[in-house]
């Protein structure tokens, strides 16, 4: 299986980092004793984020250090025009020294930005990062800080390990933000059987991320497959890979609605046009410029998007079941490739939980119901076996209907040999054939799909490190974000035929505990299912807690529940000013008196 080369075939172009040197713009000895220092500690960052980062298609991440270093307004213009050229989305600035702090500023207001003051004695870095802090925080324009615990010489060039974890949390965080603006999310069809989440909130995807949303209607598709407005020869390659490589798993349904073995064909094909379809939609494809259809060649610029499928879908045609999972995986029948985005049931505020978690990871996604909360009891009661280990005080049972990301299943390793999800460009024929071997694919329960389809069934292998997030909408507050990290579970394959036949064994199940703290939301795994605010999640491969509370804090978004420890929570420097007691209920004060980016908050 080949491993297709990064592509971006976004319309807006890669968010790059701008790295700002500032100095004491004092002549006649000061300055110029300073200017070697000052662009060596450009470079050490730019080389630190070009080694360590990449953006979500996997292309490595450039920096653009201003041509000479600033001492005042007129070289902080011509910094800024510089920046603005180069397409500069996220900028830093160091200095090891006293500047003359709004002179020398960053002022771009949608621009997430960080400064790094030199923790040296021989000059006032430190006096500097704390004064524009201060500017920052007097104009309303957020900066992170980044100041190493211990003291270095002048002539010291690494980069202490305190600081690289700002510096690349900071630079995670800011990426995600810039790649988001001025991108789409698509919406192909409406809601989803009443739920709310799919009731598309335009004003949430404008002012907070900085994107656009654009709808289809299903019929889209039928427009497309009837009148033949996708790639044939893809179309028989895809089929034929799946043919070979999907395997059909046991019919659920009952003899007399069990669907022929030539409509079950027909369903396969149509699942795979559905696919060629909903891609094209998003990005667009230059093979159907060539076939004389320009205008769907465009694709709608979206990052990230949703079908609604139930039940005006799904009561006449296949569902999207197969459609969600291989777009969502990190493979295809054209390779390894950059996992998709799209949230099933249209619930584009779990799309736009997962549009975080692959910019900030490089990870395919996997959308989950939140479904059930078994207790060790109950789990003792129906199964007769007694918890232990990470599942001893119970567990939530995330369950989706009939898709999610393959990467999922936990088939691929770590360098240790654990499961993991990978980045996808670290992905390898081998996982793919594992991941391949570990799944199958049902004919849709029609009672719930009555146009049938092929719905996804795995077991994500246990001892997988995860982190579970999800965006609400709240009346008259906004956007909120819940997070739990926590681990996948092996259960005792009786334990497991057992809790999974009681939903639907047809779908792909994950057995997750999250880690506790013993208070609040955490103080137990029910408290943890009791708070979660909607009926959805997505979950991403690793632990990323951290790197999602830094970019809601950046995008104003509060964080109303989580087990990150303290010591790894990063925020902007100014969100101390409104509480470092109880640093939840400061973090909602500070989003809500700043307000989002983009736009004027309608709660």
């Amino acid at each position: 299986m080949e491993k297709i080369l990064p592509e971006n075939r976004q319309i807006v172009g890669l968010p790059k980092i701008g790295i700002r040197p500032c100095i004491d713009g004092r002549r006649g000895g000061v300055r110029e004793s300073l200017e070697e220092q000052t662009m060596a500690m450009a470079r050490r960052a730019a080389e630190l984020f070009s080694s360590k980062l990449r953006h979500a298609c996997g292309l490595p991440v450039e920096c653009v250090i201003a041509d000479t270093t600033i001492g005042g307004v007129a070289e902080a213009a011509a910094c800024e025009e510089k920046f603005a050229r180069a397409g500069v989305g996220v900028s830093l600035t160091v200095t090891p020294c006293w500047c003359y702090g709004t002179e020398t500023m960053d002022m771009d207001p949608h621009r997430p930005k960080a400064i790094w003051g030199f923790n040296g004695t021989e000059r006032p870095g430190a006096v500097y990062l704390a004064a524009v802090l201060a500017a920052h925080a007097q104009k309303g324009l957020p900066a992170f800080s980044i100041y190493g615990t211990d003291v270095q010489d002048s002539s010291d060039t690494s980069i202490p390990a305190d600081v690289e974890e700002k510096l690349l949390r900071f630079a995670r965080a800011g990426i995600a933000m810039a790649t988001m603006r001025g991108n789409s999310y698509l919406s192909m069809g409406s809601v989803s059987m009443g739920i709310a989440g799919s009731m598309i909130n335009a004003g949430f995807f404008e002012k907070w991320l900085g994107m656009r949303v654009e709808s289809v209607d299903m019929s889209e598709f039928v427009r497309r497959w009837e009148e033949g407005i996708y790639d044939g020869e893809e179309f028989e390659r895809a089929l034929s890979w799946a043919k070979v490589n999907l395997r059909i798993g046991r019919d659920p349904n009952p003899p007399e609605m069990q669907q022929s073995a030539m409509q079950k064909e027909e369903v396969l094909k149509a699942c795979v046009i559905m696919t060629l379809v909903a891609r094209d939609l998003m990005v667009g494809n230059p093979r159907l410029a060539e076939m004389g259809f320009g205008e769907e060649s465009m694709g709608h610029n979206a990052i990230a998007g949703g079908f609604q499928g139930q039940r005006q879908w799904t009561d006449h045609f296949p569902n999207g079941d197969l459609m969600e999972t291989l777009l969502n995986s990190s493979f295809d029948w054209n390779g390894i490739r950059e996992p998709y985005i799209v949230a099933t049931e249209n619930d584009a505020m779990n799309g736009a939980t997962m549009l975080f978690g692959k910019l900030l990871s490089g990870k395919a996604q996997v959308f989950a119901d939140v479904r059930t909360y078994w207790s060790p009891e109950a789990i003792e009661r129906v199964s007769g076996w007694k918890p232990s280990g990470d599942a001893a005080n119970g567990l939530m049972h995330l369950i989706n209907s009939g898709s999610a990301a393959l990467d999922g299943a936990g088939r691929c390793e770590d360098s240790d040999g654990k499961p993991a999800i990978k980045d996808w460009w670290c992905v390898m024929p081998k996982d793919v054939k594992e991941t391949l071997a570990h799944a199958e694919f049902c004919p849709g329960s029609r009672g719930y799909f009555r146009g049938g389809g092929l719905s996804t069934r795995f077991l994500s292998r246990g001892g997988m490190p995860v982190t579970l997030a999800r965006l609400n909408w709240v009346h008259g507050l906004g956007p909120v974000m819940h997070i739990a990290e926590g681990v996948t579970l092996d259960l005792p394959e009786n334990v497991y035929r057992t809790l999974d036949e009681r939903t639907d064994p047809t779908w792909p199940s994950t057995f997750f505990a999250p880690r506790l703290t013993g208070e609040g939301a955490f103080k137990d795994v029910y408290s943890v299912m009791a708070n979660w605010g909607a009926n959805h999640g997505s979950f991403c491969g690793g632990h990323i807690g951290a790197d999602l509370i830094a970019l809601c804090a950046m995008l104003r978004i509060p964080v109303c529940m989580h087990n990150v420890s303290e010591e790894n929570i990063y925020r902007p420097a100014m969100f101390a000013s409104f509480g470092t007691q109880d640093m939840e209920s400061g973090d909602y004060r500070a989003c809500q008196t700043l307000g989002p980016v983009y736009g004027k908050a309608e709660v």
